[in-house]
């Protein structure tokens, strides 16, 4: 059973915490000697948050976009044991285990919709991509995508995936369309989302998503704590994907609708 290969590493040193949002995501150093930004089980929408960043980031990395790389990170029990910060001291108490970390861009700054220029052919892909996993958060009010050196970046689709926060009519939200996608900060420049639809579609394989779906830790599955084994819902995510997949004219009528009613 194929699946990508994420690399793992320990956790070794909070730095600080960003921030921003209600997730509470840190700066960390790692054994590898690497900084990264570390997503916790134990924040806001727990391990769910943290499937839909390991799945969003890497279909959007097979998709060709800049996405950093993503980490397996691990905290152990005496972590964060002398952390002053009660509420951070709660966090990475109950985020032992399993995380995620993502490399750290240094020097990166956010992407400023008034001054960096996106060509029609990147905006239109990556509101295709937010589309088809169902992001609703790349708005204007966050954007989340960097600039670093001069090159986009997307960051941050723990935000994707809405269907599992209930998993009820999840084959109703696969052939849906995405009401949100009208505040979508790229939106107005998304001019080729034909094209763009026609050439993801032969990337994306059946395949090459399982291989993405299949390296969700099972750890993080089970931990949702929803009736089913691994192997089920692991099945239920590679499905919802290969439907929204099949019907994506729904989704894209959508986008090219919303569009109109901006431009």
């Amino acid at each position: 059973m194929s699946k990508i290969s994420l690399r793992s590493v320990n956790v070794m040193q909070y730095k600080m915490p960003l921030r921003e949002g209600g997730s509470l995501p840190a700066l960390a150093l790692a054994d590898d000697g690497f900084t990264y930004v570390v997503k916790f089980r134990g924040a806001g929408q727990r391990e769910k948050a943290l499937l839909a960043e390991l799945l969003g980031g890497e279909i959007a990395r097979l998709l060709g976009f800049k996405v950093p790389e993503l980490v397996f990170a691990r905290l152990d029990a005496a972590f964060g044991q002398t952390e002053g910060d009660e509420e951070i001291q709660d966090l990475l108490k109950s985020s032992q285990g399993l995380n995620l970390g993502l490399h750290f861009l240094s020097a990166a700054v956010n992407f400023d919709p008034a001054a960096d220029v996106v060509s029609g052919d990147l905006a239109s892909a990556i509101v295709w991509l937010d589309a088809f996993i169902t992001n609703v958060d790349r708005t204007f009010r966050n954007t989340n995508m960097l600039m670093w050196h001069r090159e986009l970046w997307l960051i941050d689709h723990g935000a994707s995936f809405i269907f599992h926060h209930t998993w009820e009519n999840w084959e109703k939200h696969a052939k849906g369309p995405f009401p949100l996608i009208k505040d979508h900060v790229l939106l107005p420049r998304a001019e080729k989302l034909e094209e763009v639809d026609a050439a993801f579609k032969r990337i994306l394989s059946p395949e090459s998503l399982w291989q993405i779906v299949n390296s969700l830790p099972d750890e993080w599955l089970k931990a949702m704590g929803e009736t089913g084994t691994v192997e089920v819902w692991k099945q239920v995510y590679l499905d919802f994907l290969l439907l929204r997949l099949k019907h994506s004219e729904i989704f894209v009528n959508q986008a090219q609708n919303a569009r109109k009613a901006l431009v």
